[in-house]
């Protein structure tokens, strides 16, 4: 009998169109809970340590608390480091917090994207992209590829969404493999 209500209740959930019946996944070994922030959660990622403190060195703690919603395409700690030697030393120095908070800006888009969303969007467009303008002014462009989902950068890099739809009280987190730089 306890069996079937945990079955109702997932198939009246699903049947209602929530996503409350599934879980967030884990990521850099840390839950990341629905009720948290952006910033709250991503803390808690090993994986997400670089990214992180560009965030605290840029100072845009607080607006990636704010209420959103936004898409983070949030590189992982792997990604920072195939990035030239010095460079994230470089971007970290004071001298230089306008330079990184318009590479990380450049992450962020203004709403909340889904990687179902994007892909629908991207095969149901002229070129096969779904274009989204970040809030560095900049734009990324999404394309799926099998059954995976790309983002690319405005020199038409791609990185590879690794982890999707990781639902933020303020939005959304798609953990992506490589870093997204603006022209």
């Amino acid at each position: 009998m306890k069996n079937f209500g945990k079955t109702t209740a997932l198939v009246l959930a699903l049947a209602m169109g929530s996503t409350a019946a599934f879980a967030n996944p884990d990521v850099g070994g840390a839950p990341m809970f629905e009720n948290k922030n952006i910033v709250e959660n991503a803390v808690n990622s090993k994986d997400h340590t670089t990214l992180v403190a560009a965030v605290k060195a840029a100072g845009l703690v607080d607006a990636l608390q704010g209420a959103g919603p936004f898409t983070v395409f949030a590189p992982v700690n792997d990604a920072f480091a195939a990035l030239p030697a010095g460079t994230v030393e470089t971007l970290l120095k004071p001298e230089n917090k306008d330079m990184l908070t318009k590479i990380l800006t450049a992450h962020v888009v203004a709403g909340n994207y889904s990687t179902a969303y994007m892909a629908k969007k991207a095969r149901a467009s002229k070129d096969g992209y779904f274009n989204m303008t970040t809030l560095s002014g900049d734009h990324l462009s999404a394309k799926p590829r099998g059954n995976k989902l790309y983002i690319y950068d405005e020199s038409g890099k791609a990185a590879m969404v690794t982890i999707s739809d990781v639902n933020q009280s303020n939005g959304v987190i798609q953990v992506v493999n490589k870093v997204l730089l603006p022209k």
